[in-house]
C-alpha cells in the first residue's frame, strides 16, 4: 500500500479585531486514494453563512472550488466526485479531496463572506491550509 503525507500546515489564522477563522486539522496522515477532510469555523456570526473554498497550486492564480451556504453549494466547473462539501450551519463547514493523489499538492483556503450585493469582495475573510504529498 503506497502512503501519502498530506501537511496541513499551520499558518497564521486571519483575524479582525475578535474575529476569527480558522482551518483544522494542521496534518494528515493518509494513504493514496483516501479522503482528505478540512474543516473551517469562524466566530464572524451567522450573517456570514457564505462560505468558498479555493485552491492554490505553486506558480499559479488561486481558484475557486466551491462556493457554499446553509442552503446552496456551486461547484462552478469542478462538478464532479473529486471534491465535496458540506455546510449545515453559518458558523462551519467542510471539505474533502477525495481520491487523494500527487496532482493535489496545493494550499488550500476557506473564506467566509457576509452576503452583500455592493460589498462582497470587502467582507471576505480567509486562512489558508497547506496540502504536501
Amino acid at each position: 500500500m503506497i502512503s501519502i503525507i498530506i501537511a496541513l500546515a499551520f499558518l497564521p489564522q486571519w483575524t479582525s479585531g475578535d474575529n476569527v477563522v480558522t482551518q483544522t486539522p494542521e496534518l494528515l496522515w493518509i494513504e493514496k486514494g483516501k479522503p482528505a477532510a478540512m474543516d473551517c469555523s469562524h466566530n464572524k456570526g451567522g450573517a456570514y453563512f457564505q462560505m468558498y473554498w479555493f485552491r492554490k497550486y505553486p506558480g499559479k492564480s488561486m481558484e475557486l472550488i466551491v462556493f457554499t451556504t446553509t442552503s446552496n453549494i456551486d461547484f462552478g466547473t469542478h462538478k464532479g466526485t473529486k471534491f465535496s462539501v458540506q455546510k449545515e450551519k453559518a458558523e462551519s463547514g467542510s471539505f474533502t479531496v477525495n481520491e487523494v493523489n500527487s496532482t493535489d499538492n496545493a494550499v488550500y483556503f476557506c473564506a467566509v463572506s457576509q452576503h452583500s450585493v455592493t460589498d462582497l469582495l470587502h467582507r471576505c475573510t480567509k486562512t489558508p491550509v497547506l496540502i504536501l504529498l
